[in-house]
C-alpha cells in the first residue's frame, strides 16, 4: 500500500511550511490593522485614530489603508480632523534600479477638517512635530518618493457661529515627484510640485514649484495663483468677524515664496475687484458700518480699474519671518494712486538670486 504523499517525510516539512505561509497571508491584514490601530490610539497626544480595513498586495509590494480617521479626543464635534477613505502605499520598483528603496503614497478623497471649537479644546501647539513624524514612520516604514492626491478637500468650520462658517478648498489634485532625490539634478531643486483645486466661491487654485526636501530645512521655489473667488461666498465669515457682507465682487490672490538655505523671501498679493457692500436686508447699524468700510475701500482703491490691492512682503530667516508694515501700507497707496498691480504672479522672486543674497 502506497503511503499518502502528505505523510512522506520529505514532503511533510515543505507542506507544513506552505500551510503556515497561507495562514500568515490570510491573517496578515488583521495583524497589520491591529498594530496600526494600537499605534494611532496611543502615539499622538490629544488625538485618537483608527483604520477600518487593511489590504495587502504582495505581488506589487503594496498595502491599502481604508477608513483612516484621526479625531481630537476632547472635541466638541464628531467631525474628524483627518479622514482618509482610500490610501495606497507601494514600493516604487523602478527606483530599485537606481539603488533606492522608496515608495509611492496615493490618497483618494482625503479630507482635513479644521473645526475652531475643537482647536480650543486641543490646541495645535500641544502636539509636537515628533509625535506626528514618529507615528507616520511607524505606519509608512519606507521613504516616500512620489506623493499623489486625488479629489482632496481642506475645510475650516465654525459650528457655533451664526450663521455657521464652512469654508473649503475641494477637488484638490496634488502631484509631488522625486521627493527623495532618486534622480539627482545638479544645481537645481530636484523635486516637482503641482497642486490644483477649487475653493468656495468657485475660485481656481494653481500652485507650481520645485523642492529639495532632503535638507534639514527644505529649499523651495513656489508660485501660487488663487483666482476668481466669488466674495459673496465668504459672507458668513466676514459678517461674523467684521460685521460686513457683500452683494458682489471677486478676490484674486498671487504669491511667490522662496526658501534658500533657511532664508525666506516672497510676497502675498491680494486683489479685490468690483465689490459692492450694503445689502437690502441690512439694518441701519449694519449700513453705517458697511458705509465706513466702503469709504475706506474707496480711499485705497485704484481709481482707474476699481481694484483694491496690496503686496505683503515676506523676508527673513525661518525663526523670524516678518512682514514690513510700512512697505505694506506703501504698496496699498501705490496701487491706489500711482500704478495698479498687475493681475498675475510678478515672477520677481528667483531661487538662485535668493541663494546668492543668503551667501552675501
Amino acid at each position: 500500500m502506497t503511503t499518502p504523499i502528505y505523510k512522506q517525510k520529505r514532503y511533510l516539512i515543505p507542506t507544513l511550511f506552505l500551510f503556515l505561509l497561507i495562514c500568515l497571508r490570510v491573517m496578515l491584514p488583521t495583524l497589520v490593522k491591529n498594530y496600526m490601530n494600537t499605534v494611532l490610539a496611543t502615539s499622538i497626544p490629544g488625538y485618537v485614530g483608527k483604520v477600518e480595513d487593511v489590504g495587502i498586495s504582495l505581488y506589487r509590494g503594496a498595502y491599502q489603508l481604508n477608513g483612516f480617521t484621526l479625531k481630537a479626543k476632547n472635541s466638541n464635534s464628531e467631525i474628524p480632523f483627518l479622514k482618509l477613505p482610500n490610501n495606497d502605499i507601494s514600493i516604487q520598483w523602478n527606483a530599485l534600479f537606481r539603488g533606492k528603496i522608496v515608495g509611492k503614497l496615493f490618497l483618494r478623497k482625503p479630507q482635513i477638517n479644521i473645526v475652531k471649537e475643537d482647536q480650543k479644546t486641543q490646541p495645535v501647539t500641544d502636539v509636537k512635530e515628533d509625535d506626528w513624524t514618529k507615528t507616520l514612520t511607524n505606519i509608512v516604514p519606507i521613504d516616500i518618493n512620489i506623493f499623489e492626491i486625488e479629489d482632496g478637500k481642506i475645510s475650516f468650520k465654525e459650528i457655533t457661529s451664526k450663521p455657521k462658517i464652512d469654508l473649503d478648498i475641494h477637488d484638490i489634485n496634488l502631484s509631488a515627484t522625486n521627493l527623495r532625490n532618486v534622480k539627482s539634478v545638479r544645481g537645481k531643486l530636484p523635486s516637482t510640485l503641482k497642486i490644483t483645486g477649487t475653493s468656495i466661491g468657485n475660485g481656481d487654485l494653481n500652485i507650481n514649484g520645485k523642492l529639495d526636501l532632503i535638507k534639514e530645512i527644505p529649499d523651495i521655489d513656489i508660485a501660487m495663483e488663487f483666482t476668481k473667488i466669488d466674495i459673496t461666498a465668504l459672507n458668513a465669515f466676514t459678517k461674523h468677524y467684521a460685521g460686513i457682507d457683500f452683494e458682489k465682487g471677486t478676490i484674486d490672490m498671487f504669491s511667490e515664496i522662496v526658501i534658500a538655505d533657511s532664508y525666506l523671501k516672497g510676497y502675498i498679493k491680494p486683489l479685490i475687484k468690483k465689490t459692492k457692500l450694503i445689502g437690502k436686508d441690512d439694518t441701519f447699524i449694519d449700513s453705517i458700518w458697511e458705509g465706513l468700510i466702503g469709504f475706506t475701500k474707496f480711499v485705497f482703491r485704484n481709481q482707474s480699474n476699481k481694484v483694491i490691492a496690496t503686496k505683503i512682503p515676506l523676508e527673513g530667516d525661518l525663526s523670524n519671518v516678518s512682514t514690513n508694515v510700512w512697505l505694506t501700507v506703501g504698496s496699498v497707496i501705490k496701487n491706489a494712486w500711482i500704478k495698479a498691480f498687475e493681475n498675475n504672479v510678478d515672477d520677481t522672486i528667483d531661487y538662485k538670486k535668493v541663494l546668492e543674497e543668503k551667501k552675501d
